[in-house]
């Protein structure tokens, strides 16, 4: 069995594949910015580990050990227009999002290429490959952060480290029940903030099966969809002209 690093432990996608990993026998090291949040774990090791703060992110890794697996899911969110996003929010979420995401490979990496082996995982989303409107920041960091695992990809295969990238579609964790919205002071997008919905919605459960299947997998592809609306909707982009808008409905 696999020791499994994985970030965002506290809630949604992250905790359920916590469970789902021990469950399957394998080493689980849950870690959260708050170690009390995930005291009621029931996994080997629960670290605290921001990944906004490299040296939390590089002591967290420390103490781990071996990491056969990282599993970066730490991620935020916010639905906003492009005129209404405040850039200092921007840059906060891409340094969760993505350098976050960054922070952690980078830090388990030299013992993985030293053993000759590894898997990296990253929890990106639809978003990284469709940009939806109110969405664009968040597709910003996901659509990045997709570039940098598809380098990885390639510059680590040598090594024996293999790279993933899982894409959900709308997951019921609790974070789209109510999600944040910035809006300018003449709301000029008002008529789209009252339009949106989360079609396809999965159960945090059935993402965390498709991700720990993720982590036992021989051949793993470099993206994997996450859910019949995720396989639906990134086939429909996929067929899309690029110099066409691609929307739904």
């Amino acid at each position: 069995m696999a020791a499994v690093l994985i970030t965002g432990t506290s809630s949604g996608i992250g905790r359920a594949t916590a469970i789902e990993l021990a469950k399957r026998g394998h080493r689980v090291i849950a870690t959260a910015r708050s170690r009390s949040a995930i005291a009621d774990l029931d996994v080997d090791t629960r670290l605290a580990l921001d990944v906004s703060d490299q040296a939390s992110v590089d002591a967290a890794v420390a103490a781990a050990g071996q990491v056969d697996v990282l599993i970066s899911n730490s991620a935020q969110y916010f639905r906003s227009a492009v005129e209404e996003t405040p850039a200092d929010e921007l840059l906060n979420l891409i340094n969760v999002n993505t350098v976050g995401a960054i922070r952690a490979t980078r830090a388990v990496l030299p013992q993985m290429r030293r053993r000759g082996s590894g898997r990296v995982l990253y929890v990106s989303s639809i978003n990284g490959r469709i940009a939806f409107p109110l969405d664009g920041a968040y597709s910003a960091s996901k659509f990045a952060l997709e570039a940098l695992a598809e380098s990885l990809a390639q510059e680590t295969a040598a090594h024996g480290i293999s790279v993933g990238l899982l894409q959900p579609g709308p997951v019921a964790s609790g974070a789209l029940d109510s999600p944040r919205e910035l809006r300018g002071p003449d709301d000029a997008y008002a008529d789209l903030h009252a339009q949106t919905t989360f079609p396809g919605m999965i159960s945090t459960e059935e993402a965390a099966s498709v991700i720990a299947d993720a982590v036992d997998v021989a051949d793993l592809p470099l993206r994997v969809p996450v859910g019949e609306f995720a396989r639906q909707i990134l086939a429909l982009r996929k067929a899309a002209p690029d110099e066409r808008t691609f929307a739904l409905g």
